[in-house]
């Protein structure tokens, strides 16, 4: 979460007319060799659609990161996505490495390619970014966006809580871009919820891709397990760590068949270029986990150096820091802390936050009180919303910081349970300069091993305080047992 911003719609599903390239014969799915034999290229359309989207999704996910790996990012992305017969062209191709903590890459029609700085910090080599990122070239190639979109459409905004009506929080203007962003964001659109035969469909034509470019078709495969592993460590992790995290191709629900078939396809292409080395190399010194002027999630607690504010959300909900907001998700509760224009008048600011909720309609919110929360100036109401058989519970609780400076949630609850959240809004307060300053980013280091070195030795440099091991092994795409030779790099993670 950055400072002032206000949230902004993201319409991510362009719907796409690319065709798709097909594979070899006998190489792939029946759905993959049923694809068209060549693909179409960009259009002027799609371009600019892609052009338009392009900004909401760097402001979305933490911006462009521009840092000494990004040209090398962008240079194995080009060379990747132009083997999907897109664009005949590198300049084609918009490849971006985005400044976000979350596991993730995706592709929009229009030549636009992206992968978090998250991700890339998983692999061990050029193969395997140029893999991931043919993968979701793939997805576009296939015209999977325009799938996900209707399927999107039927499951986004409210989740578990139902729909609401569209006159209510999901109507036009305002109250679609606050439903868009609490309950279903363009972090939701972009966190892959693909079938099981389109990411077979993408596999297929990432190894593809990966050969004809003459990298080992066998990367896609090592890293799908090695995210197998990294999604094991955040299902262990969950009790301790309440961050919600959008993962690459998901691999639901099978992440060993998925693994395996993408090494049987593999066998079936030729290909050896991995460049290790020069990835490693590229990749020493970048930030992993979140980036301080954006805010932290340790734990259970939210934290802003930069902002001087804290909280801490309850026991089993989930965290995803946006870069205008921090969404909050439980199983049937959800919620968004951001900021908005203020000018000292608490009662007018959580006004406008309900007037934002409701778009054209007026929530009926009663009476604003008022209250401090750690010597913060407060001010809170709730208003019952009923709407397609639906009865919720909208809150919204704001905070006074200075006199032109505020933040508030707003939190969708069913109805006579928005107390769930009482513990998280009585949790805010600012932040010592203590706190702030001991506040440190995380990031990749590569090391070589010495002789006497170990998985365990190894892993105990890592700037964690549990699954060392685990974290170690995942990272660098081994097993505990693994025997390590002198002179072999591996990562860790310091600070």
């Amino acid at each position: 979460m950055r400072m002032a911003r206000r949230i902004k719609i993201l319409t991510l599903m362009i719907v796409s007319g690319v065709g798709a390239v097909a594979l070899v014969s006998g190489q792939a799915t029946p759905q993959a060799q049923a694809l068209v034999a060549q693909a179409q290229s960009i259009t002027a359309s799609e371009k600019r659609q892609g052009a338009e989207v392009h900004p909401k999704l760097l402001e979305e996910f933490g911006g462009a990161y521009q840092v000494a790996q990004t040209p090398y990012v962008v240079q194995v992305g080009k060379g990747i996505a132009v083997q999907s017969g897109l664009g005949n062209a590198r300049d084609d191709f918009t490849v971006t490495l985005l400044n976000s903590p979350v596991n993730n890459a995706f592709a929009i029609p229009g030549g636009y390619v992206y992968v978090t700085r998250q991700l890339m910090a998983l692999m061990n080599d050029e193969a395997e970014l140029a893999g991931v990122l043919g993968h979701e070239v793939g997805h576009v190639a296939a015209r999977h966006s325009e799938k996900r979109q209707r399927a999107s459409q039927r499951n986004s905004i409210i989740g578990l809580l139902g729909q609401i009506g569209a006159a209510v929080l999901l109507g036009d203007g305002a109250a679609g871009a606050l439903g868009q962003q609490v309950f279903g964001t363009g972090t939701q659109l972009l966190t892959l919820k693909y079938s099981r035969r389109q990411e077979e469909e993408a596999d297929d034509l990432g190894v593809r891709y990966l050969s004809s470019a003459g990298y080992d078709p066998r990367a896609l495969s090592s890293m799908l397990a090695s995210l197998a592993g990294q999604q094991a460590i955040d299902s262990r992790a969950q009790g301790s760590d309440a961050r919600s995290v959008p993962e690459w191709a998901s691999t639901h629900p099978d992440p060993a068949r998925r693994v395996s078939r993408a090494a049987t396809l593999a066998a079936r292409f030729s290909g050896t270029q991995r460049n290790r080395d020069v990835f490693l190399s590229r990749l020493d010194g970048l930030l992993y986990g979140d980036d301080p002027k954006q805010g932290m999630v340790q734990g259970r607690e939210f934290l802003h150096p930069d902002l001087g504010l804290k909280f801490a959300v309850p026991q089993g909900y989930a965290m995803q820091n946006g870069t205008s907001s921090v969404s909050i998700t439980g199983q049937s509760s959800q919620a968004q802390f951001s900021m908005a224009a203020y000018s000292g008048d608490l009662t007018r600011y959580v006004d406008q936050a309900f007037r934002a909720v409701g778009g054209n309609q007026q929530l009926n919110y009663g009476q604003i009180q008022r209250t401090t929360v750690n010597g913060l100036p407060a001010a809170f109401a709730t208003a019952r919303v009923t709407s397609n058989r639906q009865t919720v519970d909208v809150t919204i609780f704001a905070y006074s910081f200075a006199n032109n400076r505020a933040y508030h949630f707003t939190a969708v609850t069913p109805a006579g349970q928005s107390g769930v959240f009482t513990p998280m809004y009585q949790s805010v307060r600012r932040l010592s300069g203590t706190e702030a300053a001991g506040i440190r980013p995380r990031r990749v280091r590569v090391v070589t091993v010495a002789r006497g070195d170990s998985v365990q030795s190894l892993a105990a440099r890592m700037a964690y305080d549990d699954l060392k091991v685990e974290r170690f092994v995942a990272l660098n795409g081994l097993t505990a047992n693994a025997a390590l030779a002198p002179g072999q790099k591996v990562k860790i993670v310091t600070y």
